[in-house]
């Protein structure tokens, strides 16, 4: 029996301790939610591995890039210097059996089919093959609008 006079002094001594609920679980409770979050944990990974190997096999592309913009930037670019650049391009994102054999107007078929236009065969991109052989120099302008045609070529050629 507990003492009155204890009782009467300490007035905390009568209560008792409010019972906690159970802690909460951070784990989804159903097996739909739990499917759920493994589908979109399997989709970003998915997505995540995707975006790293377009990374990678665009690779050829950004330096090709870097290349023609140094040459640009070091003064007017050369025709020899683009031709090497295109089909070291071509060889990096094609079958080498595909381009190495390829010459003259098969070379700009094949790279108008790459393209998906005619400008390598019947535009600017003609200077390819026949610049070596021609006995007056190339004009500033053509050299250019070759530039601006291989930059194109190099950013939305399908592989």
């Amino acid at each position: 029996m507990a003492d009155p006079q204890t009782s009467q002094t300490d007035p905390l001594a009568g209560l008792i301790d409010i019972p906690l609920p159970q802690e909460a679980s951070l784990w989804p409770q159903t097996w739909t939610l739990r499917i759920a979050i493994a589908l979109i944990v399997a989709s970003a990974l998915v997505a995540a591995w995707r975006l790293a190997h377009r990374f990678y096999a665009n690779r050829y592309r950004r330096e090709a890039l870097a290349e023609l913009d140094a040459m640009m930037a070091s003064g007017a670019p050369d025709q020899a210097r683009l031709s090497v650049l295109v089909r070291r391009t071509a060889l990096g994102a094609f079958r080498r059996e595909a381009v190495a054999p390829l010459t003259g107007s098969a070379w700009l078929a094949f790279l108008d089919r790459s393209y998906g236009g005619r400008e390598f065969s019947e535009g600017a991109g003609r200077l390819l093959i026949s610049a070596p052989y021609q006995r007056a120099p190339v004009s500033r302008d053509q050299l250019e609008a070759l530039a601006d045609l291989v930059r194109r070529w190099i950013r939305g050629h399908h592989v």
